[in-house]
C-alpha cells in the first residue's frame, strides 16, 4: 500500500504543476453529473454528491464550478452518463484496471482496447482481475496542526484500517464497508479531507525492471489522459527505485 500511497503523492504533484488540472475538475463534474441523477441535488440525502464535492474542494475546484455543474447535471436534458470499468493486462502480467464515465459506449471501448494493442497489452473480459484488487476506502488529509497520536486514535475508532503520513498529508485506509463510517467520524472531527473515495488496491503485485515499469507506467498515463477515463489501477509494484526514477521526471 505504500508504493501506491507515494505513487498518488507523485501524481499530485505533477497534476499541480502541468495542465492536468482540467482533467481533473472534468472528472469531478462527472462523478457530481452521476451522484444527482442518482441520488437528487440534496448534498445531505446524498452522500456521494457530498464525497464529489468534498473531492472538488479539494482540488480548489471554485465553488461557481461546483455550482453550475450541479444546476447543469439536475436539468431533466443534460447528458446521461454511463459508468463501466474495464480490465486487462500490459506487457509482463501487469493488471490494469479502468474505470470510465462516458455518454459514448462504443467510443470508449475502441480508445480503451486501442491503447492495449498498441502497447503490448490486452483488453480482457469483466472479472479477469477481480482476484488481484480489493476494493477500499482512501482518504487523503491535510496534516495541518493535528496532532498525529490523537489523529490516529481518532480515526482507528471510525474504521481506519491502514494510516499513512506522506509530504505532510495522512492516507487512511478503510474497508470498503467502512467508507461510510470513516466520512461521519471525520465530519465529528470537523475535518474535511481532501479526498475521499473508493479504489482499488492491489492485493499481489509484480515487480519487473524499471525500464519496463516506466514503460507500463506510460501506458497507465495514457489511458487516464482519456477524456472518459475516471480512475486506473494496476498492480505494478512501485519500488524505492523506481519511485526514485519518476520523481526525477
Amino acid at each position: 500500500m505504500s508504493g501506491h500511497s507515494k505513487w498518488s503523492t507523485i501524481k499530485r504533484k505533477k497534476g499541480a504543476a502541468d495542465a492536468k488540472r482540467s482533467k481533473t475538475f472534468s472528472k469531478i463534474i462527472k462523478e457530481i453529473s452521476v451522484a444527482v441523477k442518482e441520488g437528487g441535488t440534496d448534498i445531505d440525502s446524498n452522500p456521494r454528491l457530498r464525497f464529489a464535492i468534498s473531492n472538488a474542494k479539494g482540488t480548489n475546484m471554485p465553488k461557481d464550478t461546483i455550482t453550475r455543474a450541479i444546476n447543469k447535471a439536475s436539468d431533466k436534458n443534460a447528458a446521461s452518463f454511463t459508468e463501466v470499468t474495464y480490465e486487462g493486462y500490459a506487457p509482463h502480467g501487469v493488471g490494469i484496471y479502468i474505470e470510465c464515465t462516458t455518454d459514448n459506449l462504443q467510443r470508449t471501448v475502441s480508445n480503451i482496447r486501442a491503447y492495449f494493442n498498441k502497447n503490448s497489452g490486452s483488453l480482457g473480459k469483466n472479472g479477469c482481475l477481480s482476484f488481484v484488487f480489493d476494493r477500499k476506502g482512501i482518504f487523503s488529509v491535510p496534516k495541518g496542526d493535528l496532532d498525529q497520536d490523537e489523529f490516529e486514535m481518532d480515526v482507528i475508532d471510525g474504521g481506519a484500517e491502514d494510516i499513512i503520513l506522506e509530504d505532510d498529508f495522512f492516507i487512511i485506509t478503510t474497508a470498503m464497508e467502512d467508507f461510510g463510517l470513516m466520512q461521519k467520524k471525520l465530519d465529528e472531527l470537523g475535518i474535511e479531507p481532501e479526498s475521499a473515495k473508493l479504489e482499488r488496491i492491489p492485493n499481489n503485485t509484480k515487480k519487473i525492471k524499471i525500464e519496463s515499469a516506466k514503460t507500463i507506467l506510460k501506458l497507465v498515463e495514457l489511458i487516464d489522459d482519456d477524456d472518459d477515463v475516471q480512475d486506473v489501477y494496476h498492480n505494478l509494484e512501485l519500488t524505492d527505485e523506481l519511485l526514485a526514477e519518476l520523481e526525477k521526471e
